[in-house]
């Protein structure tokens, strides 16, 4: 599916948030959404999965007005992952992941033999089946960011909407979640704090700055020196290797000018 977001307007109180933003994101690609703190990436996810109704301005999934839709309509459409979003204790895995089956049920609805096969693939996909029985309380915080993953790519959706799943983990959690949503070819757009790992994984950046899409495009033509020093304050260059694997490299005193 494609999201779509044009001329975006966000308040919070009389504070305004989000000014004029707008993205696009093709169909089966992964777009990164970066940005120093208080830039409004969160805020614009929020937009993106009906949590936070805008001001003024579009937000399309597959042609569809997000916010013309129902949530049951809406959540068909679109799974969000959000930061420390496990819920409630006292859930096992399979349970948890079997939440993302809800959307798909009318009021009285029970889940059926569909929806025991999109759990099972959803928990292979993500390598937690021997962890099924398990209380999610009890698992590690790569282990239950993978359950969550797996609860969304249950739902089923076309567009996947990440805030900052990556954070807390160690780094080869970080690369293994992150492989797992490029495997999982669904649609995505992910707010991520780590510039070299949104290099690496993304098809394209859009840099929020003071609520402003001020960049957007493929990450070498985004992650330029001029913007890397304007916007997150720091001298670095976006490279692509040999090995075919962009990274952002600082410099010794990654503050200097």
């Amino acid at each position: 599916m494609r999201l779509t977001v044009d001329a975006l307007h966000l308040t919070l109180g009389t504070t305004p948030v989000l000014r004029d933003v707008g993205l696009d994101v093709s169909p089966g690609h992964v777009v990164g959404l970066v940005g120093p703190n208080g830039s409004g990436k969160s805020t614009l996810l929020r937009a993106v999965y009906r949590s936070l109704r805008p001001a003024a301005g579009i937000v399309e999934v597959d042609g569809h007005d997000v916010w013309r839709l129902s949530p049951r309509a809406a959540a068909r459409h679109t799974a969000a992952v959000l930061q420390d979003g496990a819920g409630a204790g006292g859930l096992t895995v399979i349970e948890t992941v079997a939440l993302g089956r809800n959307p798909h049920h009318g009021l009285l609805g029970r889940g059926g033999a569909a929806d025991r096969r999109a759990v099972t693939e959803a928990m292979e996909n993500c390598g937690i089946a021997p962890l099924a029985h398990r209380d999610l309380a009890s698992l590690s915080g790569g282990e239950r960011q993978r359950v969550l993953l797996a609860r969304a790519l249950a739902q089923a959706p076309g567009l996947l909407v990440l805030d900052e799943l990556t954070n807390h983990l160690d780094i080869r959690a970080r690369f293994e979640l992150l492989g797992l949503i490029r495997k999982a070819g669904v649609t995505t757009l992910a707010v991520l704090h780590d510039l070299d790992l949104a290099a690496r994984f993304c098809d394209r950046l859009v840099v929020l700055h003071h609520g402003r899409a001020v960049a957007a495009g493929p990450v070498l033509d985004v992650l330029t020196p001029h913007l890397l020093q304007k916007v997150f304050g720091v001298g670095a260059r976006a490279e692509r290797h040999p090995d075919g694997i962009i990274r952002v490299t600082y410099e010794a005193d990654p503050l200097a000018p």
